[in-house]
């Protein structure tokens, strides 16, 4: 008897539908093959569904046995196909009626006690079954709140092959798993550092609040000891809510990656800090089953690289790409998969080894040797950060003052999220959500400067050695200080100070 189920295969973050064939048929010897282009750990399965299914009280027939993973032609990998395959040979043994699965998508390991096992990558799974009409979604029970979260889906969690086809024959009742992005999305949540903590840094602090609200590129230049670490450690707590469509783009790459906590979905802008001896494959992502890395892990958040110059400068130039594109694309023998990567990047650094360059009396550093610890971070990178902000050293005065008191991070996160609130509705209707995302051809539209401004910025082209791309920067940066600022057009102002933020960087770079 030949039966079918419908599952899903992932490569990267693009999902395919895969249908379980299984035939059971009286004549030749009993045997059990599973054919399709199959990975190891997907041929493995048989065994482990063979076990399963006995444990659970289903003892497969002395038959010949042939399962199909089909499209044969899509290599399939990950466990994720055990409970398909195992429900379709028990369809084929006549134990619930097909109809039971009809526009249902099933997805699940199994292990060896017929206990129903997480798996990977099931939020981009449920949504492409969603887009290919099927309504209903058997899966893991550990994995319902990540699948509850699509919405017009019945989701269904399960913990048992015994559960599964108990529910099947219509001998136990399990509510499908709902999940409201919306409310989970208003609960507050406790923030990390707070730039109340801060002492000082003025400077810096007005730099990483224009970065928030517009999603702009940072770099903090500074002694040690001076507190880049640490703010960059604040940025979270002003940055803006996540929206329910940010939050699914970020939960579906964490979903691929496995990282997903107990929550099931990814409820705050992420806040990735890889250490500066980190791979190029581990930064851009990679693997024989391609897996998102770090650029694409911050997506919709911030990626903070400390020790900036401490880098492999390989590793550093990867960046360029996914900082422009804002997408990064593996390409393997059996296809190419894109992982997004649009966040916001915040780099720290020393001016030189010592760390006290330019300051003579403190700098061990010769000329030389400042170039070349400078020079690791390439022009071409240089250019693709919009801030350059310099932290200076906090003085003992400004550290015992009992009566100071710091702006909390609450209060610049108002000003970032009203700043927001602007570029979204200048935005509506369009892919755009802030002013990072600006391109060349919207430049004119959303950018648009008077003549005294023109005039600003034709002055300082050549003398600043701006390229296309640095002076795009300057006025999307600009357009973010207006928007601070509650201001329709963008005036000398707001590009005087955006300029300001581009040649701190040249104050060391051609020292």
């Amino acid at each position: 008897m030949f039966s079918s189920v419908n599952s899903v295969a992932l490569f990267g973050m693009d999902a395919c539908m895969v249908c379980a064939e299984a035939d059971l048929s009286e004549g030749g010897l009993p045997v059990f093959e599973m054919v399709g282009f199959l990975g190891s750990e997907v041929k493995e399965s048989r065994e482990r569904i063979r076990t399963a299914m006995k444990n659970s009280g289903y003892l497969i027939p002395p038959k010949r046995i042939t399962v199909n993973l089909s499209p044969a032609d899509l290599r399939k990998s990950g466990s994720s196909f055990d409970l398909a395959v195992a429900l379709s040979l028990l369809m084929s043994m006549g134990i619930f009626p097909p109809e039971r699965l009809e526009g249902t998508v099933v997805a699940g390991e199994l292990s060896l006690s017929g206990e129903v096992k997480q798996v990977t990558g099931i939020l981009p799974m449920v949504l492409e079954a969603k887009k290919r009409g099927y309504k209903k979604f058997i899966l893991p029970e550990v994995n319902a709140l990540e699948g509850g979260a699509v919405s017009d889906m019945e989701v269904i969690g399960v913990s048992s092959l015994k559960q599964v086809v108990s529910y099947l024959q219509e001998g136990e009742d399990i509510a499908p798993t709902t999940v409201s992005l919306e409310d989970k999305l208003m609960e507050r949540r406790e923030a990390g550092a707070d730039f109340a903590d801060v002492s000082g840094q003025a400077l810096v602090k007005r730099g990483m609040e224009i970065a928030a609200a517009g999603m702009h590129n940072i770099l903090m230049i500074g002694p040690p000891g001076s507190g880049k670490s640490m703010m960059a450690k604040c940025i979270p707590s002003i940055l803006p809510p996540l929206s329910v469509s940010e939050c699914l783009e970020i939960s579906k790459v964490y979903s691929v990656a496995g990282l997903l906590g107990e929550d099931g979905l990814v409820m705050q802008r992420p806040f990735v800090a890889p250490h500066h001896t980190i791979s190029p494959q581990a930064l851009a992502g990679g693997g024989v089953v391609p897996r998102p890395g770090a650029v694409s892990l911050a997506h919709r958040g911030v990626l903070f690289l400390d020790e900036f110059p401490e880098f492999h400068t390989q590793t550093l130039e990867i960046l360029r790409q996914p900082i422009e594109d804002k997408v990064v694309h593996i390409q393997r023998a059996q296809g190419a998969c894109t992982f997004p990567t649009d966040f916001l990047l915040c780099a720290a650094m020393n001016p030189c080894k010592c760390g006290y360059f330019p300051d003579r009396n403190r700098c061990n550093c010769t000329q030389v040797q400042v170039k070349k610890y400078l020079s690791k971070i390439s022009g071409p990178l240089l250019d693709r950060i919009d801030i350059c902000v310099e932290a200076s050293e906090i003085g003992f005065n400004e550290l015992i003052r009992e009566n100071a008191k710091e702006e909390p991070s609450e209060n610049i996160r108002q000003r970032v999220v009203d700043a927001v609130e602007i570029q979204k509705k200048r935005f509506e209707g369009t892919k755009l959500r802030f002013n990072s995302d600006i391109g060349v051809k919207e430049m004119r539209k959303y950018c648009s400067i008077g003549q005294e401004e023109e005039k600003l910025l034709e002055k300082v082209f050549s003398k600043m050695g701006f390229s296309a791309r640095g002076y795009h920067r300057v006025l999307k940066t600009a357009r973010t200080i207006a928007d601070l600022d509650h201001s329709d057009e963008i005036n000398t102002t707001h590009i005087s100070e955006a300029l300001g933020y581009r040649g701190i960087d040249r104050r060391y770079w051609s020292a």
